[in-house]
């Protein structure tokens, strides 16, 4: 069995291991550690440890090596942190950005509030987990010490409606959502919706005390789902994008309010439900603008409902293929921008020309993230500040904030 070392971390959390002139990736190790292993297509599917890391830790998760949730439970929540926080400043640097010392936030344990399963039929009943690494096969999960304990609570209701409600080659898609009004689940892929489905589908929704149910864009059943976003209280659409949790949100929110200030007219693109809209709202007027319609939709109708807040207005636009103008832009004095992984480099060079003052630059991908900030730097922004926000424990992602004012 051929002898590596692991030189790194890569960017999604496997080893690089190392013999020689010759590079290979490989799961669940850690820099420093010595390992055993033929790789097949530049991987080394199941390494050997022949040296631990001093980093080293046992998984808390009985899931761990088979589910595919989590990748980096082994190491320690200092190496995690720090390894979020240089892969952070690494991405700057390969941008010739040099960064003040981040501030970093992590979530805690079993916080996740939003999670996406996958569930299956079986001969002898269902299957609902995440996926394994690299593969179509799920996880039945017994146990998750990342999603609060109500959803993981939630799973045998999750097989139940799965048994009902899934062909025999299909699966089902739950997106799960805690709040204060309860469980929230928008199910996609199940089978066509008819009357003896839908009865079975109320009755487990009550059983189960489902605040909504949702099969396939039909609600089954109903009650405010709703979520705070500063003052305002938010019924996202079924399955919407939100902050995984409420700790993380909060961190982020944190940083964007330090970083606009004062200033009583902002904008905030790919605004979503109202993250940071709403919030802001309390103290300023904000112009949200968003690709997707229902997510402006609940925004608006929070807006309206919370009194004392100042104006907010919506658009409905795609800012990667239409992004505002210098002249659309000039209007305000601050910018909140919270793009895909992909980035926003249109709308960002757009933003460089109009010269807003002030920008709370929100990602959740390094590397574009620091493209994008090149830009604003290039146009005479100074980064002033840095957060670093790891609201998904033990897995490579990272969210980042920078707060840039333009000198």
């Amino acid at each position: 069995m051929t002898t590596w070392t692991i030189e790194r971390l890569g960017r999604k959390g496997d080893g690089v291991a190392v013999r020689g002139d010759e590079r290979a990736l490989a799961a669940l190790t850690l820099p420093g550690e010595v390992i055993e292993g033929t790789p097949e297509d530049g991987r080394i599917a199941a390494p050997r440890i022949v040296t631990p890391s001093d980093q080293r830790v046992r998984p808390i998760c009985t899931h761990f090596r088979a589910c595919g949730g989590c990748s980096l439970m082994h190491a320690s929540d200092g190496f995690t942190t720090a390894w979020k926080r240089q892969v952070v400043e690494t991405a700057l640097a390969a941008q010739g950005i040099q960064a003040p010392a981040p501030l970093v936030h992590v979530s805690p344990l079993k916080s996740r509030r939003r999670a996406v399963l996958s569930g299956k039929r079986t001969k002898k009943g269902a299957l609902v987990g995440f996926h394994a690494r690299a593969s179509e096969v799920i996880v039945d999960l017994a146990e998750c010490h990342v999603m609060r304990p109500q959803i993981t609570a939630a799973l045998p209701l999750l097989r139940r409606i799965t048994v009902a409600g899934a062909s025999r080659q299909a699966e089902l898609t739950f997106t799960v959502i805690h709040g204060p009004a309860g469980l929230d689940v928008a199910v996609r892929g199940g089978k066509p919706m008819d009357p003896d489905l839908l009865q079975t589908m109320a009755a487990l929704a009550r059983e189960g005390d489902l605040a909504r149910l949702d099969w396939d864009g039909q609600t089954i059943t109903r009650r405010p789902a709703q979520l705070p976003m500063g003052r305002a209280q938010v019924v996202p659409p079924p399955g919407a994008f939100l902050q995984a949790t409420a700790e993380g949100e909060a961190a982020l929110l944190s940083a964007v309010r330090a970083t606009v200030g004062d200033a009583t007219r902002v904008l905030d693109l790919f605004a979503g439900c109202g993250t940071f809209t709403l919030p802001l709202a309390e103290t300023a007027r904000v112009h949200a603008v968003e690709g997707l319609a229902a997510p402006l939709q609940a925004l608006d109708s929070a807006w309206r409902q919370t009194p004392g807040l100042n104006r907010v207005t919506t658009q409905v636009r795609d800012i990667a293929r239409r992004p505002l103008l210098p002249d659309e832009l000039a209007e305000f004095d601050a910018i909140v921008i919270d793009p895909p992984r992909n980035g926003a480099e249109a709308q960002m060079r757009q933003i460089a020309t109009a010269r807003v003052p002030v920008v709370a630059q929100v990602a959740c991908d390094p590397v574009n993230f620091a493209k994008d900030l090149r830009i604003l730097v290039d146009a005479g922004y100074r980064l002033d500040r840095l957060w670093v926000v790891d609201q998904f424990r033990f897995s490579p992602h990272v969210e980042m904030v920078a707060a840039l004012t333009l000198c």
